[in-house]
């Protein structure tokens, strides 16, 4: 039971462990945050402006504005839809994640560079957290002890394995390629409009993306379909739109698995909590992780420091229910989205022409800036209702 001593120690260094570290740092607890570093999770990189406003990061930090989403169908039918008033943010996560860990030390946790291995409890039900340093032989482990431990260490997380080894994750594999970007704009490609491909060939279950960061470019695909050829895919894409290595140089090729599910408890109900993608908090449809993951780890602290504050860890299920009454419903309607609309190109079709509806475009995005269900005026809901419903029954052709 020898080693340093921590109120919490954090697993993982993204911006849900990050996040956790610095506001459990800045509540007067200590922190270990550790992180395996030298990785960069694969990601589009958007990030809403609410972002910014609900986690006080400075807009300098931010690489691109786009102002255009772009989706386009399987028979190449595309759509435009203006953000309107705001943007669409990109970061280059191993700039971003950097300073958000920079950030937690500032705040007060200690930093260490090392893997996770394993945790054990003690009599007095606190945690023994093992795990080995960066550069470090097999054989050489440290030992810390903890009050408690936050696994934010990512969808296949080892926090999470031990923890909670009931609940097996399902998972998206996504991969992308970080290019330079075309010096100027070209027919497939503008420096300030996202791209968004809804077709079988570049995901059979997900879709595929081009998003512009400035200098640099992510393009990308997902899908929960191991066998699929998502380098051939992207060889395929790049391709058609004229962005091959004489035109976007590659500069690195990243791939990982994100949760396509949120985890059905957060906790072990003593002193194991997740956050991130350890929980499963990506939007399903969008994929997107990097806001609902700053969110999830703000929540887990507060549950946490609340646990420590009371010396109860009943308090750490809070975590969970705080996230979901702000996101739940959210969640659930991008679930029934993803589950219909993504399941065969026929759909998909459909999909995008219900895109081109000006009500569907504007509540997309003022909730996207958001990051809440847009509470609209009665004739807007019921317009896409009626849409929806007729594109469903095949009354409206795509």
């Amino acid at each position: 039971m020898s080693g340093p001593r921590y109120d919490v120690v954090v697993v993982g260094g993204g911006p849900a462990g990050a996040t956790a570290a610095q506001e459990l740092a800045q509540a007067g607890r200590s922190v270990l945050l550790l992180d395996r570093g030298g990785r960069v999770k694969p990601c589009g990189g958007a990030v809403p402006p609410q972002l910014l406003i609900d986690f006080d990061v400075p807009e300098s930090l931010l690489v691109n504005r786009v102002d255009t989403a772009r989706i386009l169908s399987p028979t190449g039918t595309h759509v435009d839809i203006p953000v309107g008033d705001g943007y669409v943010g990109m970061v280059d996560r191993e700039h971003f994640d950097e300073w958000l860990r920079e950030r937690a030390v500032t705040a007060g946790a200690e930093r260490a560079a090392g893997t996770f291995t394993d945790f054990t409890r003690g009599p007095d039900g606190g945690l023994t957290v093992r795990y080995r340093p960066s550069g470090a032989s097999a054989e050489t482990v440290v030992s810390v002890r903890a009050r408690y431990l936050v696994g934010a260490d990512g969808a296949t997380s080892k926090v999470a394995r031990q923890a909670l080894p009931e609940e097996k994750g399902s998972y998206v594999y996504a991969y992308h390629e970080i290019v330079e970007s075309p010096s100027e704009p070209t027919e497939h490609f503008d420096p300030v409009r996202a791209d968004v491909y809804y077709e079988g060939e570049l995901s059979p279950d997900f879709y595929s993306w081009v998003f512009p960061h400035g200098e640099t470019t992510s393009i990308g695909t997902g899908t929960a379909h191991r066998g699929f050829g998502m380098p051939e895919a992207m060889d395929a894409l790049r391709a058609r739109l004229g962005l091959g290595e004489d035109v976007a140089p590659t500069i690195r090729k990243e791939g990982a698995p994100i949760p396509l599910s949120q985890r059905s408890r957060w906790d072990d109900g003593t002193a194991v909590i997740l956050a991130g993608d350890a929980a499963g908090v990506v939007a399903p449809s969008s994929g997107e992780g990097i806001f609902y993951a700053m969110t999830s780890g703000r929540r887990v602290a507060e549950a946490v420091d609340r646990c420590l504050a009371t010396g109860s860890p009943k308090h750490l299920k809070s975590a969970r229910r705080r996230f979901n009454r702000e996101h739940g419903m959210v969640f659930f309607v991008l679930g029934v989205m993803q589950r219909f609309w993504y399941a065969d190109d026929g759909r998909r079709e459909r999909f995008v022409a219900i895109c081109a509806d000006p009500d569907v475009q504007r509540l997309t995005f003022e909730g996207y800036k958001r990051k809440k269900l847009v509470k609209a005026d009665p004739l807007a809901h019921a317009r896409i209702f009626l849409k929806n419903v007729g594109h469903l029954t095949g009354l409206v052709r795509a």
